[in-house]
């Protein structure tokens, strides 16, 4: 069993965003810490579709935070990842 009595964080302390609005995951990409590594697997065959169906040729040497800006872009151009 382990012992949680003994904390050094303060009682007002607290994990997470307090905003109901604030998303961690919509994190500007150009603050990502790992945004200039190249993007991931996924990152590519998504691109690689959604670039398909938008008509247009995408570079494939993107950056991880270029690649989710291009995805988002996209997205929106034609019309997939709305709810």
């Amino acid at each position: 069993m382990t012992d949680t009595s003994d904390t050094t964080n303060g009682p007002d302390e607290v994990l997470g965003a307090r905003d109901d609005d604030a998303n961690p995951a919509s994190k500007d990409p150009s603050e990502w810490v790992t945004g200039d590594e190249p993007m991931t697997a996924s990152q590519r065959s998504y691109l690689d579709t959604l670039a398909r169906e938008a008509g247009e040729e995408i570079p494939a040497d993107l950056t991880k935070a270029q690649a989710s800006t291009e995805i988002d872009r996209l997205q929106q151009k034609t019309g997939r990842g709305q709810s």
